[in-house]
């Protein structure tokens, strides 16, 4: 599955009225709601949008038509076939009305221009996981650690040694266990490993 490299936009002009796409990766639902919270515009006459993560997705019509807006901009991400983004199209009146219809084309096609237009990489499926070692062990850790591009998220050390709380892409988990054990003579201990 894609998903976005970075922000884009792409700005589209039906009778007057400005619609304006943007768009970026997010890896959450509560992620793309505070972008969208962001990037909208107070001024504008309506901020539609939608995103999808995973079997996570919401729309919003702001105020247009009911489906006239949040549905079609979370077709244009569906039929873009990319996850973890969020667009929000930002309209701007022109003064002619441009029907159900004339609503959906331009709410729906600005969201598909910019996904269209936007860079594209490989989504990765993430897991986090946390680790538990002996002092005398931490060289070797952090050793396989840093061969696998494993990402520390936090550290925590007590009396019998150390824990780490670890990100890294779901694929690796398996390399990650066996190189650990390999490393350690199988003192150290992989727990709660868990896709994200």
């Amino acid at each position: 599955m894609l998903t976005l490299a970075g922000p884009a936009s792409a700005l589209l002009e039906v009778k007057h009225s400005r619609f304006l796409a943007q768009a970026a990766p997010v890896e959450s639902g509560a992620a793309a709601l505070d972008w969208l919270v962001r990037v909208r515009d107070p001024a504008a006459t309506h901020n539609c949008w939608a995103f999808r993560v995973g079997q996570d997705y919401r729309s919003s019509d702001d105020g247009e038509r009911a489906g006239t807006a949040g549905r079609p901009i979370l077709a244009a991400i569906d039929g873009r076939g990319v996850d973890g983004v969020a667009v929000v199209v930002t309209r701007w009146y022109g003064g002619i009305k441009l029907g159900a219809g004339g609503l959906v084309r331009a709410y729906g096609g600005c969201a598909a221009e910019c996904l269209r237009l936007a860079d594209k990489v490989e989504r990765v499926a993430m897991a986090t996981a946390r680790v538990r070692f002996a002092f005398a062990d931490t060289g070797a850790v952090h050793a396989v650690l840093a061969a696998l591009g494993v990402e520390r998220v936090d550290e925590r050390f007590d009396g019998d040694g150390v824990e780490l709380a670890l990100r890294l892409p779901a694929d690796r988990v398996p390399a990650l266990k066996a190189q650990l054990r390999d490393a350690t003579r199988d003192r150290s201990r992989l727990l709660d490993t868990d896709a994200a």
